[in-house]
């Protein structure tokens, strides 16, 4: 108690894997929010972690790196408590599930610019008019993403990109001619027999592709990106 985020990813646990870039921290288990890295300095407190938008709830963190979609994040939490309400209340049973539809339109690409001021319109409700704990806990990481990742949601949502290349249905994989040796290791792997080789240039046919991640992962000269 009173330590620092940024003591506590850093200097206790060692930093970020793979030299990544620090994205967010949540708190508290599937009903805390996502804290940004302007506030890593943040001492953990009930007081303090709750008027970030994120609480102290089981004592968990989950350290988020430059990789991580920070919608799709919210819409995977979100799911979880949705079918963890009990559906006592119509606040958090109706709620809850409505804000998942609307998320889950969002990371698919069908989002609309409206949707956002209803997302936030729902999950104050839900935090407010709830019952129990675990409904007025619910909405923490939409909320907390709106109000700190919002630029995330707008690009989903206004140019039809997910900025981690995460969410499938608004990203493609391209490969980079001046990377790509020809190498094959991604054509030997790929499920969906989506790659093409002409000559030494490999190319990736996006009717076919169906965005698993598997060439990327493949390729040992970095030459598939996601656009």
């Amino acid at each position: 108690m009173g330590t620092s985020l940024r003591q506590i990813i850093y200097d206790i646990g060692g930093g970020i894997l793979g030299g990544k870039e620090f994205k967010a921290v949540q708190t508290g288990g599937p009903s805390g929010g996502c804290i940004p890295e302007r506030l890593l300095d943040l001492p953990v407190d009930f007081e303090k972690l709750t008027a970030a938008g994120s609480m102290m709830g089981s004592g968990g963190m989950i350290v988020i790196d430059e990789n991580t979609c920070m919608v799709d994040l919210a819409r995977y939490f979100l799911d979880f408590l949705q079918n963890e309400s009990c559906g006592k209340c119509v606040p958090c049973r109706e709620g809850t599930k409505r804000m998942l539809e609307i998320i889950t339109d969002i990371t698919a690409g069908r989002g609309k610019e409206e949707d956002l001021k209803l997302l936030q319109e729902l999950a104050e409700m839900v935090k407010g008019f709830s019952l129990c704990g675990l409904g007025k806990t619910a909405p923490n990481t939409v909320l907390s993403t709106l109000r700190y990742f919002r630029d995330e949601y707008e690009a989903h949502v206004r140019d039809r990109k997910c900025p981690a290349g995460v969410c499938k249905d608004l990203i493609e994989y391209f490969i980079l001619e001046d990377k790509c040796t020809g190498c094959g290791a991604c054509l030997k792997l790929c499920p969906q027999q989506a790659i093409d080789a002409y000559g030494l240039i490999h190319t990736i046919d996006p009717a076919k592709c169906v965005r698993c991640g598997i060439c990327r992962d493949a390729c040992p000269f970095e030459a598939v990106i996601v656009r």
